[in-house]
């Protein structure tokens, strides 16, 4: 089967990489395992006899073919698209995901896990290079953005390994590489309003070029006083977002 352009699709087909994802996983048996997009199954089959149930969601109408002949106990196929689905109706926390997911959900579907990541005790995920880079970047530098802060804020990261082009089908253009994640218990830092700091954090980075006060304002932060209000939480209008530590961004919050 060739792979579908509308899904950017890209088969994992390297077996040494499978298996250090498989590892870093460090899948239970008596837990349940999440994947999205499956593929050929590269990964599917390696984690299968490791979880007590694999859940996997698969859009593409020919590979849910190929998974529903090869169907087998343990395996339990969702159709569909996985950002249109409410993952808690079938996962039982604490679950592992592991996926090597298309570049052209890597942002939402990151975003979609901030909002579950109580399900989760671990994930083992394959990014583009620049975006997982991002997830585990630093305040100053140059991939620090939104996913940095929120990734920061609710989660250990941390990139495990790397993938050339050459260990998938058809060879993308760029790296890849895998980033696991583990929940923390409790996030970084404590904000009262989780929606209200995941606003600002996005908000200061909407014009990355512009101060923090023309991003915050551009972003719908409308307030007569943003400047004092900015000035209140100990941070200058004039910074950018990609100046502010984890902690200014809480402070911000409670003052906004």
């Amino acid at each position: 089967m060739y792979p579908r352009r509308c899904f950017s699709q890209n088969f994992l087909c390297d077996a040494e990489v499978a298996e250090r994802i498989i590892a870093a996983a460090a899948l239970r048996r008596e837990e349940d395992a999440f994947e999205i997009g499956p593929g050929h199954g590269a990964l599917t089959w390696r984690m299968l006899p490791l979880c007590r149930a694999l859940h996997v969601v698969e859009i593409d109408r020919d590979l849910l073919a190929e998974l529903e002949q090869r169907r087998t106990e343990g395996l339990i196929i969702h159709a569909g698209d996985a950002l249109k689905m409410d993952w808690a109706e079938f996962l039982t926390p604490p679950c592992t995901m592991v996926a090597n997911l298309p570049y052209n959900i890597s942002s939402p579907i990151f975003f979609r896990i901030l909002e579950k990541r109580k399900l989760f005790r671990r994930l083992v995920l394959m990014f583009q290079k620049e975006f997982g880079e991002r997830l585990c970047a630093l305040p100053g530098s140059r991939d620090y953005g939104a996913p940095s802060v929120l990734c920061r804020q609710y989660f250990d990261a941390q990139i495990v390994l790397e993938a050339p082009p050459r260990a998938f089908r058809p060879a993308p253009k760029v790296t890849s590489v895998v980033v696991a994640l583990t929940p923390l218990e409790q996030p970084r830092v404590a904000v009262e309003d989780e929606r209200r700091f995941a606003a600002v954090v996005r908000g200061a980075f909407t014009q990355r070029r512009k101060t923090l006060l023309n991003s915050l304002r551009g972003a719908g932060f409308a307030e007569e006083n943003l400047a004092q209000k900015l000035e209140e939480a100990g941070i200058d209008p004039r910074r950018r977002g990609e100046t502010l530590t984890l902690e200014e961004f809480a402070a911000l919050t409670r003052c906004l």
